[in-house]
Parts: C-alpha cells; sequence; structure tokens
C-alpha cells in the first residue's frame, strides 16, 4: 500500500465538477441504523441495484444512488477510495455482496480497500476480505491516457506501450487528461 498517499483527488471531467455546487453529496452512513434509513428510502428497484460509494478523507462511508457522479458523492473532495457496492440483508445484519472500485472520476488503486474495511466496520456493515471485483487503473507514460487494466495485461489500448506495474494515475499532482472519457474510449476499444 502506498502509504504516501493521502487521498485520490478527483481525475475526471472538469464539467462533472459543476455538478457538486447543484447536488448534494452522498449521505453519510456511520451505523447499520443509519444505512437501513437510506436504503429503505430508495425506491425499490433502485434497493436492487448497486450503490455510488466513496470513504471521504475523514475516513466515512457516504452513499448516493447508482447513477450519482462520485465526485458529486463526495462533495467534490479527495477521497480514500470509491466505487460501487451492493448491500443485502442476510440474518438481521447489512452485509456487502458485492463491491467494486470502478469510479473513473478517482480511479482509485486496489490497495484502497483497507480504507473501505475501515469505514464499513465503523458503521457496522459486514464484508468480503476486498473487492469483489477489483479494477486496475494506470495511465499510459507516452500517450497519457488512462487504462483500465485486463486479465493482467499491462499494455496500454492506446498505442501498446508498456503500463507501469504501480498506481500513477495523478502521481505528478494535477489532473492530465479526463479519466471518464478515457475509459469509455478503452472500453470499447478492448472489446
Amino acid at each position: 500500500m502506498d502509504t504516501t498517499r493521502s487521498g485520490y483527488r478527483y481525475v475526471g471531467p472538469g464539467d462533472l465538477l459543476a455538478l457538486v455546487r447543484a447536488a448534494k453529496e452522498g449521505a453519510r452512513i456511520r451505523s447499520a441504523a443509519d444505512l437501513a434509513r437510506w436504503v429503505f428510502a430508495r425506491g425499490a428497484e433502485e434497493r436492487t441495484e448497486p450503490f455510488t460509494f466513496v470513504v471521504d478523507a475523514e475516513g466515512a462511508l457516504r452513499l448516493a444512488p447508482r447513477r450519482s457522479e462520485h465526485v458529486v458523492c463526495a462533495g467534490g473532495e479527495a477521497v480514500l477510495s470509491a466505487g460501487e457496492v451492493g448491500l443485502r440483508e442476510e440474518c438481521g445484519r447489512w452485509v456487502v455482496d458485492e463491491i467494486t472500485n470502478l469510479s473513473t472520476g478517482y480511479c482509485p488503486d486496489v490497495d484502497s480497500w483497507p480504507a473501505v474495511a475501515r469505514a464499513l466496520d465503523r458503521a457496522g456493515i459486514g464484508h468480503p476480505g476486498g473487492f469483489t471485483h477489483p479494477v486496475v487503473f494506470r495511465r499510459c507514460v507516452s500517450c497519457r491516457q488512462v487504462n483500465v487494466v485486463r486479465e493482467d495485461h499491462f499494455v496500454c489500448v492506446f498505442c501498446d506501450e508498456a503500463l507501469p506495474p504501480g498506481w500513477n494515475i495523478d502521481r505528478e499532482g494535477r489532473r492530465t487528461g479526463t479519466a471518464t472519457d478515457d475509459f469509455r474510449r478503452s472500453r470499447w476499444s478492448a472489446s
């Protein structure tokens, strides 16, 4: 785990930052009771889908409906992790059914799992020992495009250059490119 990284800054399209002002940030979930209230306030159909989540800089779990932008859920701030989470009740307790670090706005590394586990533990939510669907993000050092690494194939889908073994999306401390657009292009080119 990269212990020098204090969080993940937003690296997605700038136009989505405008939504932060217009919409509310995700619901802070501090307990199983908070989670139950929030989940049951959703419609029946919405409860069957995964939710957007972030772990904010204070280590708190925040949830929003699935089609919400992670940057809105985070209130525009840096996060310790982000992705999507499916939840279910099991024996009177909330548990994670599935969870991924898929967030093309923050591109968190798989090593962000401990922050997620701590936030879930604090809220009393059972969870697996890691992401059930981990996503590996890398930025190509040659063409600067963001890639989703599939099947441990660390080769850029845009220019065929080797991708670095370590997370490098925001290493330079500034936004370089639009992760969401790059992800969409890489998703279709990899098919």
